[in-house]
């Protein structure tokens, strides 16, 4: 197998860019792996670590573009780095296709040709993020910092200054935002509406504004905090900016407040803001404490579908009904019809979205499932390899782990395609559980992207298999959700109209 990397001096693309360029060309036949990065220390520690650097890649500095591709022969390398070119000068001819595009290069610049802005989008390497985000603030602008790798010492001083100055900051690490109606990074296309959303979990946002615009409910603003805002160290900053910013916004009726694991103290800072804020408030921290919100007078959602329902029947003044399914009747008769022909005795969840996975976890739990993963419920369940299923599996993909040089898997299927087929050659997988996640930033066509994989599960497998589903998505997406769908059914796939209920309806096939 051969190795061979290529620079392109002094021009920067962001990594998303980047990666769905690489994501397109590793498809090529006889092409083993393909990376496109920036080469930013880090990055090339990455592909170091991946087996795709040379001496080449190594000379690269931060500003140049690193395209690696390992291959079989020669001339398939080449053929690779011509696609990656094409890629990106038909990108670039895009990128300047338009009359009033001028170039930007400095905040100043950026400020003085939109006078009319007030947020900045960053997505560059993470050493640089703290000086530009000051710039950006002293000009009283609000910032969604895409990029990571920003210590947590610049996180803080980042948000401290901004809070000092009524201002938000999205991240870092921030991939999902909804703001007047305007997706930012990765995000779907919902109902404006009355609901306002903060929260430190890219995929819960989303799940959370879709199933409610599927019921005709719209968000007036989703604002995403990245990963850390609820560890201790920050202390939620921008979760007690964004509360304080939708109290005062007039479209905004209802705050629905969403975080992965939060630390308590933090959260019961959080919930001490919402109880005072003066708007209807619905809380759904994953394994969180209901007992602090319901004592602040806050309703606690314990999954992000309740977070959805629950908010819809507090805005309504309506009493909640909490039921398993949106048609009991129908989840119990076609859990009855399917499980008289499976084999196998477990549950394998391949994830694309880490809240989701982990909301599947609890709900699979509350059911007596426990099960082994790379975010386990318990020290004891954590996967002694997290390239390996043991027993009930789920495994979020979109871990550190599994992205270290490569697409999101919401972006590119391929390792997921190869654990579906492999998960299903082995005898002991009863159900396969899956989420696919569709919308802005996220693959083009999810559900055409995982057929081929579905195709050779079901080869192997017939009827002795089950693959359960949720689709994350809207009829408005670039995808219409309907028709998602209906690409998976076609191949058997049992599709709920949640992650919730997917979880639910594969705990019964057990």
């Amino acid at each position: 197998m051969l190795i061979k990397n290529l620079l392109i001096k002094n021009r920067y693309l962001d990594s998303v860019k980047l990666m769905g360029i690489a994501g397109k060309v590793r498809k090529l036949e006889g092409v083993t792996d393909v990376s496109v990065m920036m080469g930013s220390d880090s990055n090339k520690e990455i592909m170091q670590v991946a087996g795709l650097l040379d001496n080449d890649g190594k000379k690269a500095d931060a500003n140049d573009i690193i395209i690696a591709v390992k291959a079989e022969l020669p001339d398939i390398i080449e053929k690779a780095f011509e696609e990656v070119n094409n890629h990106l000068n038909a990108r670039a001819v895009q990128d300047t296709s338009g009359e009033d595009v001028q170039s930007i290069k400095t905040i100043e610049n950026a400020v003085s040709l939109n006078k009319d802005s007030n947020l900045v989008f960053f997505s560059i390497p993470g050493n640089y993020v703290k000086f530009e985000a000051m710039k950006a603030l002293d000009k009283g602008l609000n910032l969604m910092i895409f990029s990571d790798n920003v210590k947590i010492d610049e996180e803080v001083a980042i948000k401290k200054r901004a809070a000092e100055l009524g201002l938000l900051v999205m991240g870092p690490d921030c991939g999902t935002a909804i703001i007047n109606g305007a997706a930012l990074g990765f995000a779907n296309v919902v109902k404006n509406g009355k609901i306002g959303i903060v929260g430190a979990s890219g995929t819960g946002i989303q799940e959370v504004t879709v199933l409610l615009s599927n019921k005709g409910y719209g968000i007036s603003h989703a604002i995403g905090l990245g990963g850390r805002d609820l560890k201790p160290e920050v202390g939620g900053i921008m979760m007690k900016q964004g509360i304080k910013l939708l109290a005062e916004d007039p479209k905004t009726e209802l705050i629905i407040l969403i975080s992965k694991p939060p630390a308590p103290e933090v959260a019961r800072d959080v919930l001490d803001i919402a109880k005072s804020c003066g708007k209807k408030v619905v809380v759904n921290f994953l394994k969180g404490e209901p007992a602090e919100a319901e004592k602040r007078g806050l309703p606690f959602a314990n999954s992000l579908e309740t977070a959805s329902d629950l908010a819809i029947s507090v805005l309504e003044g309506k009493k909640y009904l909490y039921k398993d399914f949106d048609d009991p009747d129908f989840a119990a008769k076609k859990a009855a019809e399917i499980k008289i022909k499976l084999k196998g005795k477990y549950l394998r969840g391949l994830y694309s979205g880490g809240t989701l996975a982990d909301e599947a976890l609890l709900i699979l739990s509350g059911k007596g499932v426990d099960c082994y993963s790379n975010l386990p419920l318990k020290p004891e369940l954590a996967l002694i390899t997290n390239w390996k299923s043991q027993m009930n599996t789920i495994v979020d993909l979109g871990d550190d782990e599994f992205t270290k040089g490569k697409p999101h898997p919401m972006i590119d299927f391929t390792l997921r395609n190869d654990r579906i087929i492999s998960e299903a050659a082995d005898s002991e997988t009863r159900v396969i559980l899956l989420d696919l996640v569709e919308g802005y930033g996220s693959n083009e066509d999810p559900a055409g992207a995982i057929l081929t994989a579905l195709e050779e599960a079901r080869s192997k497998r017939g009827d002795s298999l089950a693959i359960v589903a949720s689709v994350c998505g809207t009829e408005e997406d670039p995808k219409p959700r309907s028709e998602q769908i209906a690409i998976l059914e076609s191949e058997g796939v049992i599709v709920l109209p949640s992650n919730a209920q997917a979880a639910r309806f594969a705990a019964m096939l057990l």
